[in-house]
């Protein structure tokens, strides 16, 4: 019974979250404040895959970024050359300034709508899985494997700026179509913002089924006690591969929907700082849940945009505050105040345990012999 209760609640939830995505938002909200929660989607899927490496599996990633970059640039190298092809050009219009006419090589697969497609789920995965084993067969966890993603993302940025076939530190922008459709047409716009909440919903059912299958188990108990799993007869460094190539995909994906969406994909949406914003919405929301990485992206980036436009200096200050707070003092983010709240009301109506009555023959001799 308690099985099937807990899928009926399950698909409920779903099922609630695909009305509030579908039907609600889009008649509720205008047509630019659609693309904006389409925006805080794309946080959201990159939110979901740190909260299985991260609250699953206690990776501490803070170069996010890297992927999600890769998926956006990769997206956006093709979206400029379909626009130049439409135009009869060899060659984006941002390259006929710099006096660029021919194709750099690395550009020319991603002329094909497929190749796009599949490198944007194998590049990022791919090296996620190299870098994983490189660094977890040689042990490598804590702050020094936070230190080193954190270094790839800056170094990723820096070498972003430095292209000039890339755009630069402009990055690329001003995308016309997507896949054949008009970007200009809301309607158009609309189908972007569709496609983001479904691709949410399914991360969200991946990543729930790998938390609740063995494989999952295996990952918080690498979390808690990796020497333990390893002398059960498990490799961790496999384990922890897997989540934090799966985090790698969905960041990638993220960052393909996010430059057809807003419109641009820079290097400042790749390095360090866009790293540590989507670990704070994480932490904020609870990485250990499965829901509190999605609330807690979307509902900070929500927070920032709303308030960074009437504070626009202040912000900062009270994001890096609220995220020492729910650090400090609710450290399971704020998808565990129900849980902390159920426990005290509970541990207050229970009445305290009865001291067992002293049975013991002994002691009842010494004391009457004192």
């Amino acid at each position: 019974m308690r099985t099937l209760l807990g899928r009926w609640q399950t698909w409920a939830g779903f099922g609630a979250a695909a009305l509030v995505l579908f039907v609600v938002a889009p008649a509720v909200l205008s047509d630019f404040r659609l693309s904006l929660l389409g925006k805080f989607l794309c946080f959201a899927i990159v939110a979901v895959g740190i909260g299985l490496a991260w609250g699953r599996g206690g990776m501490l990633v803070l170069g996010q970024g890297v992927f999600f970059g890769l998926g956006g640039y990769m997206m956006a190298m093709h979206l400029k050359i379909a626009d130049a092809q439409l135009r009869g050009d060899e060659v984006p219009d941002f390259m006929q300034i710099q006096g660029i006419r021919e194709l750099p090589g690395y550009w020319a697969p991603f002329a094909s709508p497929l190749v796009t497609l599949i490198a944007i789920v194998v590049v990022p995965t791919g090296i996620a899985a190299a870098l994983g084993l490189g660094v977890f067969k040689r042990k490598v966890k804590g702050a020094y494997f936070a230190i080193l993603s954190q270094a790839l993302a800056a170094a990723l940025a820096i070498l972003l700026v430095g292209q000039t076939s890339l755009g630069g530190s402009n990055g690329l922008n001003r995308f016309r179509t997507f896949f054949g459709f008009a970007l200009n047409d809301p309607v158009n716009r609309r189908m972007l913002y569709f496609i983001a909440a479904a691709v949410l919903l399914v991360v969200v059912a991946v990543v729930r089924q790998l938390m609740q299958s063995r494989y999952g188990e295996l990952l918080v108990a690498v979390r808690d006690g990796e020497e333990r799993v390893r002398f059960l007869g498990y490799d961790p460094a496999n384990i922890k591969v897997v989540a934090y190539a799966a985090a790698a995909l969905f960041a990638s994906i993220a960052g393909a929907l996010f430059a057809p969406i807003v419109g641009f994909i820079a290097p400042s949406q790749v390095g360090i700082l866009p790293s540590i914003a989507f670990l704070i919405g994480v932490a904020i929301g609870g990485r250990t849940t499965l829901l509190g990485p999605v609330l807690g992206a979307i509902g900070v980036a929500w927070a920032q945009t709303l308030f960074s436009e009437r504070f626009p200096s202040e912000w900062t200050y009270a994001q890096g505050l609220l995220f020492i707070v729910v650090v400090g003092f609710f450290p399971a983010g704020l998808a565990g105040l129900g849980v902390l709240l159920k426990r005290r009301r509970k541990a207050g109506t229970e009445p305290p345990p009865e001291k067992a009555p002293d049975t013991d023959p002994d002691t009842e001799k010494v004391g009457a012999g004192s």
